[in-house]
């Protein structure tokens, strides 16, 4: 199984994980976009009938990640806690038990739209937040995907997907990588979240995702 693909960008060997995330070995780093914890609960908030056990989920993949690369460091680019109402006791208490779990490893969050809304995590959870662009050579890392003037980005926001289409009209939205020269994007991390699809230029590498597997596409 494919479970991530090795790639060279920006001058970086990336590694195009599987499961919605980038390695960054030469920084020992992991990063995600998009994560939205607590976003089931805060549409149950809103009497909405959305499944349960979505952050448990997600926070469990997020314990594989780490057990399986050798990572230091995790980078959030924005959008952890989707919103004020998803900082409810339960979910809280979740992020607390597992922040324990991973008690000596560097988190930054870059704050996304959500997160301006939501809040800085607790403090108990040891996340270094700060506003975009962080600079770790050689991206600007974002979550709003805009142009750096003088690095290339890798950004979130987007949750982006795409459409494949086969023989008597099927389609299959899948997420996906978006490389460019100036501005990528990685594909939502959350297991509760949309997508939107993108149409890539001709410039642009798509690599995407699904049944455990990353691939490049038309490769």
């Amino acid at each position: 199984m494919n479970s991530h693909l090795v790639v060279e960008h920006c001058g970086q060997t990336l590694w195009l994980l599987a499961d919605k995330a980038i390695y960054w070995p030469a920084r020992h780093t992991l990063l995600v976009a998009d994560v939205h914890i607590g976003k089931a609960a805060s549409y149950r908030a809103l009497h909405q009938p959305v499944p349960r056990g979505t952050t448990e989920a997600t926070l469990a993949r997020l314990d594989a990640l780490l057990a399986a690369y050798d990572c230091r460091q995790l980078v959030i680019l924005g959008d952890f806690i989707h919103a004020r109402t998803a900082r409810a006791p339960n979910t809280l208490a979740r992020l607390r038990e597992w922040r324990s779990r991973h008690d000596g490893l560097q988190i930054v969050l870059i704050r996304g739209n959500h997160d301006r809304h939501a809040g800085d995590p607790p403090a108990e959870l040891s996340i270094e937040v700060i506003d975009q662009p962080w600079l770790l050579a050689p991206f600007a890392l974002q979550h709003e995907p805009t142009a750096h003037p003088e690095h290339p980005v890798l950004a979130g926001h987007v949750h982006p997907v795409y459409l494949l289409r086969g023989r008597a009209r099927q389609k299959l939205r899948l997420p996906c990588f978006v490389l460019d020269a100036r501005l990528s994007l990685l594909p939502a991390f959350g297991e509760f979240t949309g997508g939107y699809t993108v149409a890539p230029g001709d410039e642009t590498r798509v690599f995407v995702t699904g049944d455990g597997q990353v691939w490049a596409l038309g490769g």
